[in-house]
Formats: structure tokens, sequence, C-alpha cells
């Protein structure tokens, strides 16, 4: 067969030289270093009296801009020492498992607190400030919402501590928590999958990580969003404390069971107490109502929990072929409630705020694909340290948005990570030297060069903290 026209004469080598792939990568490793991040890290991974060949604190964040590029096994760091005429030298695939292995409990402590310190800067550059975390069509002003979920991953071999899921799968069943306003993963926690859902201890300990993660000037007026694994006495009487803190205010908004109490309660709720939902952008939607069941429920069912708490319910008409519980046979709606601790706001705004809470499943959908997905070792500790890893590659993504990808690289600010890798991450470029300087030159054809740019400019003017 012939070839095609566009093919003719097209031969393949492998003798390039001066040219580098994926070198958009070099953005968040340079962003974690104007940020302060790297030497946080150096100095958070020192060990006395061992002075490394590669600091361990600067391999943590090439492995970690390593998954935000999209690697999924250790060996992918071969992509970062592939553009070590732009990077320098470049740790190897064992020296990252050596750093790993390093990363003990103690050096996770101290990980956490070099991480909660780089946050405090980043913060405070923000053009704009801290973003305002939005549902139905309106913000929550300065409220910094702290969304907590767990999820599944799965793994294809017998590593240590994976154990049959509740979703008859096998592997780990890790919990974390993600900031609504900034998209930021604060903080996780990696547990075996037979791990509970609604474990309180796990909830409040990976809740303490995130809240120490925001800057104390931004813990002042806090919302904590949780499904229905949150509705635990332990964990809402751990928020409910974390109010006698001078200054600070923390509400919740934590999905409910519908037990025989709720179903009584909504079986004398009248008519007249149900209002109209809203739509995500705020709009009313038909054939769902709100409801609040507070004042309907015996005072010795609410005396078990802590004061103050309000119960709401919404019904919905159910699309076909859902399944219904019998109490909801009777009558054809669909139930769902939740609880909150808000003494104010009307209670469409409430039930859409806690709806909000689904977002999560789109960071937990990005952390799996930024190294969450494939954890590489048998080793629980590894692993633990590859989440950690995790969590940091997250945070390099979600800075580089809010620092960097405004007015001409505004383009790549909405882009998911899979978007992201595509149309900037990925993008090959020229290494070119001339004298002491090298430049990196995007092809001037590519559509998102002049974003790429704007994007490398803007995080080279970044002021390291003092």
């Amino acid at each position: 067969m012939k070839r095609t026209s566009w093919s003719a004469g097209l031969s393949v080598t492998a003798d390039g030289v001066g040219v580098i792939a994926h070198a958009g990568a070099i953005v968040p490793r340079l962003l974690a270093d104007q940020v302060g991040l790297t030497a946080e890290l150096s100095g958070a991974m020192a060990r006395r009296q061992f002075i490394p060949i590669h600091d361990r604190g600067r391999v943590l964040i090439d492995t970690a801009v390593m998954l935000a590029d999209g690697g999924e096994s250790i060996s992918d760091i071969g992509v970062l020492r592939h553009q070590s005429g732009a990077l320098g030298p470049v740790a190897s695939a064992p020296t990252v498992w050596r750093t790993l292995d390093e990363v003990t409990a103690g050096k996770r402590k101290k990980i956490q607190v070099a991480r909660a310190r780089t946050r405090r800067h980043v913060w405070s550059q923000l053009p704009g400030g801290v973003p305002a975390s939005a549902c139905a069509g309106r913000d929550l002003g300065s409220t910094v919402v702290l969304d907590v979920d767990a999820t599944i991953v799965v793994t294809h071999s017998e590593k240590e501590h994976a154990t049959p899921t509740y979703k008859r799968t096998f592997g780990y069943h890790p919990i974390g928590v993600w900031c609504d306003n900034t998209e930021e993963f604060l903080a996780a926690s990696l547990r075996p999958g037979n791990a509970g859902s609604n474990t309180a201890a796990d909830h409040i300990d990976v809740l303490g990580q995130a809240i120490a993660q925001i800057p104390a000037s931004h813990r002042r007026d806090l919302l904590i969003r949780s499904d229905g694994a949150g509705a635990s006495h332990d964990l809402l009487e751990w928020i409910t404390e974390q109010n006698r803190v001078r200054g600070r205010q923390v509400e919740y908004s934590v999905g409910f069971a519908i037990t025989a109490p709720i179903r009584r309660a909504i079986a004398t709720c009248p008519e007249a107490a149900w209002g109209p939902a809203l739509n995500p952008n705020g709009d009313i939607r038909d054939g769902a109502d709100i409801a609040e069941l507070t004042g309907f429920l015996a005072p010795g069912m609410l005396a078990k929990w802590p004061d103050g708490m309000r119960v709401i319910v919404r019904r919905e008409r159910p699309h076909p072929g859902a399944q219904l519980s019998m109490f909801e046979e009777i009558d054809g709606w669909r139930y769902q409630a939740f609880v909150t601790n808000t003494a104010t706001g009307q209670l469409q705004f409430l039930e859409a705020r806690h709806r909000a809470h689904a977002r999560v499943e789109d960071r937990i959908r990005h952390a799996k694909d930024t190294g969450l997905g494939r954890l590489p070792s048998r080793e629980f500790a590894l692993n633990q340290a590859w989440l950690v890893a995790v969590m940091i590659a997250a945070d390099l993504v979600a800075w580089t948005r809010m620092l960097a990808c405004t007015g001409d690289a505004a383009v790549l600010a909405l882009c998911e990570p899979k978007a992201l890798r595509y149309r900037f991450l990925h993008v090959a470029a020229r290494l070119v030297r001339s004298g002491r300087r090298r430049r990196v030159k995007i092809p001037e054809t590519w559509p998102w060069a002049t974003a790429i740019v704007a994007v490398f400019n803007t995080i080279a003017a970044i002021p390291k903290p003092a």
C-alpha cells in the first residue's frame, strides 16, 4: 500500500538534541521553589550527620511534580531526568524509593508543618485573596469550607494492610479533606480496605490535620461538610467543641440517615412547611421541596445530639427506575436529610450549600488521576509516603491555577488535571543556550503558548518568603 501524501518522505530517528518534552513541568517545580516549599521540605527531611547527594526535599518535590505531570509509578521519574538540561540533576528511581522509605511518622508530621508554613505564604500572595466557596449562585464570603470524604483504592496485588472493602473489592480505604475554596488537598490518612466509613476517630484525626493546614487568620470561620458517614455523635460533638476556641466559628453540614424518628417527623410535617428547593445555579427546582424537621422531632431524640443541631430534609420525585424504600413508596417521594448547626439563613440556601459537598467527588477523581489511584509498594509505610507526595502534587496544581492562571493564562484556570497536562505540562520545547543563560522556547504555533509563557513569568516574579 502506498503511503498517504502527508507521510511521504517522513521518517523518525532518535538523534534529536536540544529538545525537551513535558516542558510545562518546569512550572510547578519552579513554583515549589518560589513559594519556599522545597526549602521547607528539605528542612523537614534533614538528617543529622548525613548529607545525601540528592536533597530529600528536592526529591519529594520532583516526585510530586512527576505525579502532577501524570506519572503513575516511581520509574516515571525518568521523564524529569530527561529534562536535566533545564532542571539540573534529578534523582533516579532507586533514590526516590529510598526517599519515600525515609518518610517515617515523625517525618510526616514535620512535612505537615512545612506544608502549613508554605500555605500561609501562598495564601498571602493570592490575587484578590482566598476565593470564596460558591453555591446556588451565591458565595459564602470569608468562610473556609472543608469537605471530608473517603474513597476506595483498588489494588491488584497483595499489599500490606490491603483488605476486602465494603464494595466487595480489595485494597485501601483512605480518607481525605479538601478545601473547597482553593481545591487544595489538605490532609489524608491511608487506611486498610476494611476501615469503617463512619469511624469518628478517623474523621476527627484527619479534620484536625486539615484545620492545622489553614493559616491561623483564616480559621475564624470554618464550615465542615460530610456525607452521612460523618453523622456520628463523637464527630458532631468534636466540631461543636471547636467553637469554644476564642474567635473561632465552626459550622457543620452533614448527611443524616432517614431513621424511624425522621420518618415519623416527615409524616407529621404539614404541607405548608415545605418550600421549593434550588438548582445549583440558584433557580427553583421543579418537583423538589425542602422542610425543617427539628420542631417535629421528639425532644428525647434531639437531646442525644449536640445543642443547636437542626434537621433539614429534601423530598424529590424520583427518576424512572429509582429504587425507593417502603416508606418512600407510600407517597412516591424520595427523601434525603442533613443536619447543621447554622442558626440563620434560608433553608433552600442551606440545603444547596450542603449539596455542593458533591464537588468533593471531583477532587477525589483528580487525586486518583494524580497518583492516588496506583499505590506503588507492597509496604504500607511507603504507600503512606506516596500519599504525602500526592497531596503535595495536588497543592502545586491548585497553587499554579490560583497564582498564575490569570489574565492571558485564564484559559488554563479551569482545566482538569488531564486537560492541564494535554495543553500545558506536556508541551514540547527547544532548550537554547546563549552565554550563561538558557531559554525554553515553546513552539509559537502551540495554541496555548502565550498562556504558558504568562504562567511562567508570573511564577518567576512571586516573592520568596522571608
